[in-house]
């Protein structure tokens, strides 16, 4: 538990001048790297042709979508192509339409779902020019629609979402994960493009190992949230993650930008109000925000953390020792209290990548990665997870101002039918997604045939699934046989439908903001930069995860943790 502590007040040290600095950047305040961003960004405007003019949250959505859409197109035909091009050389054949159709989905959405192994999968050519390029464009543009719904809620005009897209990328993304690149190939991660070569094991067998430019898609896959993984196995090998040092700099990368946002977010609207003269870190409604999803976060850490430190009580009783904790399916080099903070960091940061198998996880354990996936909110992806907080917030005062009979306002802008009408629809999309396409799954033939458990913990390899796609994280129960047409299309729409249609009506509900006249405070307005307020947005959250997955989770994980502690009831 040390350990664990200690992580996360070194996190809180790391996340604050790296959350100033991104705020520094989406308002186009002065920053220490300008003389060398500022060069290169202005040569890419001008060979690209951008007009940086101001978009409406139309505009933006458009252009994010049509930008998207053409990337799309073009991975799709590098995957079914990559046989006969270069930079192959284990001779790996094109990929299948339907696994095609599902990566490239997987990787321009964020997500980084994989039904393949990648050493096996894709050519080198593939893993850069398709996957490493993806993992920086997806993670740009969730930053990029972030920002502009930042700015529309402070008051500001929305930007250009190429403008941001470049700037995101240069000045943010490629910096970081090239620093972390550095710091995994200290560690031992290969970076080349040799073929794989083959040794003897200690068994006396051969055995063919994976090489290729795994540092660069490691650093960029955590540094913007993508997940995935080089090799099949994932951050669970050495290849991957080598050491515990890797093992802490790949849990920094995938939490410092998502909790950055917030802390940008934070100081756009106290800017806005004037009150970073007051030396303020977060702004008083950031600190609102990231005080809810820590709460969120640490909450569910304990329950993972304490389950897994428990053991399984079966295997206790076949004579196995469970003084240590669980470890069916983790990693000796990084125990029970690293592989608990990777599990939930990584579905809370729905990042997807995995030091353990999430698989084998107790019942309870593998309930809090889950929980956290259906909630979306606890920090998330980059600025994604912000953008479905801030929801929650708008919910909170709607219900909040009913209650007590005041006037539902955020950041002086008063709350009418039109944003709650597209806060409803966005909060509904997430679970319509997950549950929707689980109930098809386990009542049509195509879907059963992937379920390769029985019973309970068959039903909850489904609900992660399609709360890994519909979340954009990536990860998965993997003991599921997700490689057929079924699973490849329906998870592919929980991505695309998960990802896109939510961050439109967010930025019109920031457009919808933006236009509206600032009223002035007065005694009846509801404040929401308080502890009682923070505990409100808290249950809120955890309330309507209830009432809608609870039916869910009670006939998958919790049914499962009952019949293991429990057998005779059972």
């Amino acid at each position: 538990m040390f350990q664990i502590l200690m992580t996360l007040l070194i996190y809180m040290v790391l996340v604050v001048p790296v959350g100033i600095y991104l705020y520094h950047v989406a308002t186009k305040q002065k920053t220490f790297a300008d003389p060398v961003f500022d060069r290169i960004d202005n040569r890419i405007y001008k060979v690209c042709r951008i007009e940086r003019g101001n978009m409406s949250w139309k505009t933006y959505a458009l252009n994010l979508l049509m930008t998207n859409a053409v990337m799309i197109l073009i991975g799709y035909l590098v995957l079914r192509l990559q046989g006969l091009l270069f930079l192959n050389p284990n001779k790996i054949g094109a990929m299948e339409p339907p696994l095609s159709y599902n990566t490239i989905i997987s990787f321009m959405t964020n997500t980084n779902l994989q039904h393949y192994s990648g050493e096996s999968g894709l050519t080198y050519l593939s893993q850069v020019v398709v996957i490493i390029f993806m993992m920086f464009t997806s993670a740009a543009t969730g930053y990029a629609a972030c920002m502009a719904f930042c700015r529309g809620m402070s008051g500001r005009p929305m930007g250009n979402f190429y403008e941001d897209m470049v700037r995101n990328t240069t000045r943010i993304l490629i910096p970081i994960a090239f620093i972390v690149g550095l710091i995994l190939i200290w560690q031992g991660t290969p970076q080349n493009f040799q073929s794989n070569f083959t040794v003897h094991t200690m068994e006396g067998e051969l055995q063919d190992i994976a090489t290729g430019p795994i540092a660069a898609l490691e650093s960029i896959k955590h540094v913007g949230t993508n997940g995935g993984g080089f090799l099949g196995a994932n951050s669970s090998t050495p290849l991957e993650n080598p050491t515990i040092i890797s093992n802490i700099a790949e849990l920094y990368s995938m939490m410092i930008l998502p909790g950055a946002c917030v802390i940008a977010f934070g100081r756009m609207i106290a800017d806005k109000r004037r009150e970073l003269g007051k030396k303020t870190i977060f702004g008083k409604q950031g600190r609102t925000v990231f005080a809810a999803m820590a709460i969120i976060f640490m909450a569910g850490l304990a329950v993972c953390y304490v389950s897994e430190k428990a053991g399984n009580p079966i295997l206790a009783g076949v004579g196995l020792n469970q003084d240590m904790g669980s470890y069916e399916g983790k990693e000796v080099r990084f125990g029970i209290a690293q592989s608990a903070l990777f599990t939930t960091t990584t579905t809370s940061f729905t990042t997807g990548t995995v030091n353990n198998m999430h698989d084998t996880l107790t019942p309870l354990g593998g309930l809090v990665p889950l929980l956290h996936m259906m909630l979306n909110c606890v920090f998330g992806g980059k600025g994604v997870g912000l953008m479905n907080m801030v929801m929650y917030v708008i919910l909170a005062v709607f219900i909040s101002g009913l209650m007590i009979g005041r006037t539902p306002e955020y950041l002086g802008k008063k709350i009418e039918g039109r944003e709650m009408k597209l806060v409803a629809v966005c909060l509904i999309i997430h679970p319509l997604l997950i549950l929707g396409f689980s109930a098809l799954a386990v009542s049509t033939a195509g879907g059963l045939e992937g379920i390769t458990n029985p019973g309970f913990h068959g039903l909850s390899q489904v609900l992660y699934e399609y709360s890994s796609s519909a979340a954009n994280n990536g990860s998965g129960f993997e003991g599921l046989a997700d490689n057929s047409v079924f699973w490849n299309m329906t998870a592919g729409l929980a991505m695309y439908f998960g990802r896109f249609p939510a961050i439109i009506l967010q930025l019109a509900i920031a457009g919808s903001i933006l236009a509206k006249r600032k009223v002035n405070e007065t005694i009846g307005t509801l404040r929401t930069d308080n502890v009682i307020f923070t505990l409100i947005l808290v249950f809120v959250v955890y309330i309507f995860a209830a009432l809608t997955f609870f039916p869910a989770l009670a006939r998958g994980p919790i049914a499962e943790h009952l019949t293991v502690w429990f057998p005779v009831m059972g």
